[in-house]
């Protein structure tokens, strides 16, 4: 009896999500930015999920909940009710890089479904144009040689910036001097003004400094040339293969949502990903849109496990702390 009265429970419970599911969306969802408005994560958040709620039926909401590099924002989903109606958009730094610097009152992959991978941001390694190096073989080099001389300047202590710097050091074996900076900005102006050497920035931060002749390319840190910017190598063509970092964005939500949510959710960022204008004001951002087979929350789920397996090694050995 005891046994029988479970099984009624289980399918009760499973007609009672199903039915949601099959409701849903009844009203707003709220999609959670864990930085300030105005910044890369807000104005993609803020591009999808306008076409999102034309997809959905239902406004999607961009509420940004800030602090502790986006933990709190992150916390705040973890603690939602699995309903679909909280979503989580972040990117490697906040579901990755965070996992290894702070002590997280959740578990970056157990208490979170991927929904899906939404843009990609690949770094460019770039130089003050002072610098002697005209490629990347030679900037190395240039490294090795003057390596107690060499700034490498990224946007604070813990950022994909600073990380890609350390995994630079560990691929070339040379020692490097790291200077953190309060954001991204600040580092590139020194870099303008010829006060530091190198940095490794986001395609999306440093190809207007490229195009204007400002700051010297040597190459992109992903499998493939940059649409916006075809002329600069790879770093597997450019003689450094596999140096891969991106500033990848994804959206998921808490772990134990329905699946036919989830399913909804994806086909509504499908959609908004197909759309020709969503393309192209991400696209102006220098985001690149994954291909339509990786956009399925399985894909983001393997890529986010696939990031944590590579990255937190790199930064518990450095030894590397927020601010």
């Amino acid at each position: 009896m005891k046994m029988f009265r479970v099984v009624v429970a289980l399918a009760f419970f499973a007609n009672v999500l199903s039915a949601h599911a099959q409701g849903y969306p009844a009203h707003a969802v709220a999609m959670i930015v864990p930085f300030s408005a105005g910044g890369p994560t807000d104005t993609i958040a803020r591009i999808v999920s306008e076409r999102m709620s034309r997809s959905l039926g239902q406004t999607v909401v961009v509420e940004n909940i800030t602090g502790a590099g986006g933990s709190i924002g992150v916390g705040r989903v973890a603690r939602s009710a699995p309903d679909g109606y909280t979503l989580s958009i972040g990117h490697i730094g906040t579901h990755v890089i965070n996992g290894a610097i702070y002590q997280l009152a959740y578990d970056l992959l157990k208490d979170f479904e991927p929904v899906a991978m939404i843009a990609s941001n690949p770094q460019i390694i770039v130089s003050k144009n002072a610098v002697p190096a005209k490629d990347l073989k030679e900037l190395i080099a240039w490294v090795k040689a003057n390596q107690d001389k060499v700034s490498v300047v990224t946007g604070g202590a813990g950022t994909p910036s600073h990380v890609s710097g350390v995994y630079f050091q560990n691929v070339t074996g040379a020692k490097l001097q790291i200077i953190h900076y309060r954001g991204a900005a600040p580092a590139m102006q020194d870099i303008l003004a010829g006060h530091v050497d190198l940095t490794f920035d986001q395609a999306a931060n440093s190809l207007p400094q490229i195009r204007a002749g400002k700051v010297r390319p040597y190459a992109v840190t992903s499998k493939s040339r940059l649409e916006a910017a075809p002329d600069i190598p790879t770093v597997d063509e450019a003689g450094l293969p596999g140096f891969y970092m991106a500033v990848w964005h994804g959206i998921w939500v808490p772990a134990g949502t329905p699946k036919a949510v989830v399913a909804k959710l994806n086909d509504a960022i499908v959609e908004t990903l197909a759309d020709p204008a969503v393309r192209k004001r991400l696209g102006d951002l220098g985001q690149e849109i994954p291909p339509r087979e990786q956009q399925s929350p399985a894909v983001l789920g393997a890529h986010h496990r696939a990031e944590i397996e590579k990255w937190w090694p790199v930064i518990k050995a450095a030894g590397i702390k927020s601010d």
